[in-house]
């Protein structure tokens, strides 16, 4: 499956931002797909997920309750909402794809997923 990643830009701290991440190739509805974020200078952070077949979601306590992940699955995509963005939220966020069942601990590794979007760069100013 291939993924791409779109919308991020320059926004205020305080704004909301949705992120989407299409997928072509692969079944889509037959992948979890994730969120991940880099910021300068730091490791990839896991931000959540959403499961294929039951559209679970799991986030990460960093940013639960400020990020909503859904998936449209007739658009092939999913999308990352964003509110009450912080200047610490800047950082390249990716979507990534995974077609196994994961415990939390699991997916919260990048090693966990084989496909990976090319990233969006959002930034937020104070």
């Amino acid at each position: 499956v291939q993924l791409q990643a779109f919308g991020g830009g320059l926004v205020q701290a305080g704004v909301s931002l949705r992120l989407s991440c299409a997928a072509s190739g692969r079944t889509f509805t037959s992948f979890a797909v994730g969120w991940f974020r880099q910021a300068p200078g730091k490791e990839r952070e896991f931000l959540g997920r959403i499961n294929s077949a039951t559209s679970t979601t799991y986030y990460a306590d960093s940013v639960k309750g400020r990020f909503i992940i859904s998936r449209d699955n007739a658009k092939n995509t999913v999308y990352l909402q964003m509110d009450s963005l912080k200047p610490e939220d800047t950082a390249i966020y990716y979507c990534v794809a995974d077609s196994n069942r994961r415990t939390f601990a699991q997916m919260s590794l990048p090693t966990a997923y084989d496909y990976w979007g090319q990233g969006t760069l959002v930034t937020v100013s104070a």
